[in-house]
């Protein structure tokens, strides 16, 4: 046997003996970790993560959290956030640094939002890295059909790989809760649904939140919460106190030379059916307003998401004006005008300065105006939510 292959079969038994290393130191820093909770789902997930995380706090719970929204964040047990640090990009395998992180704050539970897009890597972020006591599923909707799709259906069956085995599933999904039970109970798992907590909410608990928060997200998380043991009362007092997701749907009053604006933070919910909801509510919400302005920033890097929303908004109630924003403005415009938008309806914004942005806005908006963002959080959408926010009055509450 030659030299070279010597060397190299030594090599690779010290790659696997590393491997089996680091497995085994994997599964003691799991075992340190009593209480482990996944978090899936198209749309809520990081709130859901955020909101479980703050009841655990409030109860006593020392609890580590981690979120991949807008901002991915370590959540440490005093409630305070540092950055993910992502040298190569985001990686599944990063769900390791959430449980080195927990077992090195001696935490006794780990809530930790799916990162995972594609359906084997959202099946082994579960079965390897985070092997959860608690699964949670906020909804199945359309959205990165391109990954998990190509249907609706297949949404839930890439979401369902992280349905725990030997453990406790909750969901606030309604349309596919059927196949969400059968598969929690051919994995060994109690199934439980969100609603069924011993309180149902009420209008005050949800006007608690002082940004606008949604109902299906925070009876998912109490019934998290309820599973561990933790009272309503006590849970909803840490989550009324929680720093929400810099993506979290908010509103802000502006007045500005006599212009009176309500600016509503929608950027993050960017699949149709969460989207057209939004849109709808807030319509109701401020239908005294004169100007209805809907922003859509758009990315040329989710075209089909694009195309989705552009021709789910051809019947939704229109906006007056429909403003596009990003690179992928032209995408947006062609679906929309093919779905029946009256193209005269468009403006096209070629500049990314939120300051200018705002001046458009504020342009379009006569003496008042709902100006909602929508779309994609990323680029444009969060500097000019992050604009309005500062130049605010208030922030509004339900």
């Amino acid at each position: 046997m030659s030299n070279e292959i010597v060397i190299l079969l030594i090599a690779c038994g010290l790659l696997i003996a590393m491997g089996v290393l680091e497995l085994i130191l994997h599964r003691s820093r799991l075992a340190r970790i009593p209480i482990r909770i996944h978090v899936n789902g198209t749309r809520g997930k990081t709130s859901v993560t955020r909101l479980i995380a703050a009841g655990l706090r409030e109860a006593g719970v020392r609890c580590v959290a981690k979120t991949t929204g807008t901002v991915p964040r370590f959540i440490l047990p005093n409630g305070r956030e540092v950055p993910v640090y992502r040298p190569g990009g985001a990686n599944v395998i990063e769900q390791k640094q959430a449980v080195t992180m927990a077992a090195a704050q001696r935490a006794e539970a780990l809530v930790v939002e799916c990162m995972a897009l594609q359906p084997s890597l959202q099946w082994l972020s579960e079965s390897k890295l985070v092997r959860a006591t608690h699964g949670a599923i906020t909804n199945a909707r359309p959205d990165h059909l391109d990954v998990m799709g190509p249907a609706e259906e297949d949404v839930a069956h890439a979401l369902a790989g992280t349905v725990p085995v030997d453990g406790v599933f909750l969901t606030a999904e309604r349309k596919h809760r059927a196949f969400f039970q059968q598969v929690a109970e051919e994995r060994g798992s109690r199934f439980r649904a969100a609603e069924d907590i011993s309180r149902p909410l009420t209008t005050e608990d949800v006007a608690g939140f002082p940004y606008l928060e949604h109902q299906d997200n925070v009876e998912l998380a109490l019934a998290v919460c309820e599973e561990i043991g933790i009272d309503n009362e006590t849970a909803l007092r840490g989550m009324w106190r929680a720093k929400p997701d810099p993506g979290a749907m908010t509103e802000t009053r502006v007045e500005f030379f006599g212009r009176h604006v309500i600016f509503v933070n929608g950027f993050a919910a960017n699949d149709p059916i969460s989207t057209r909801y939004i849109w709808e509510q807030s319509l109701r919400r401020h239908r005294g307003l004169k100007r209805r302005i809907a922003v859509f920033n758009c990315r040329s890097d989710r075209a089909d998401r694009s195309e989705q929303l552009a021709e789910s908004y051809a019947g939704w109630t229109q906006a007056d004006e429909v403003v596009l924003l990003g690179t992928g403005q032209y995408i947006f415009a062609r679906a929309a005008v093919r779905s029946g938008l009256d193209p005269t309806r468009l403006v096209f914004v070629d500049r990314d300065h939120p300051a200018d942005i705002f001046e458009i806005l504020l342009g379009l908006s006569e003496s008042s105006a709902l100006v909602m963002g929508l779309g994609n959080i990323a680029g444009p959408g969060l500097a000019l939510a992050e604009y309005f926010a500062n130049r605010g009055m208030d922030h509004a509450r339900d």
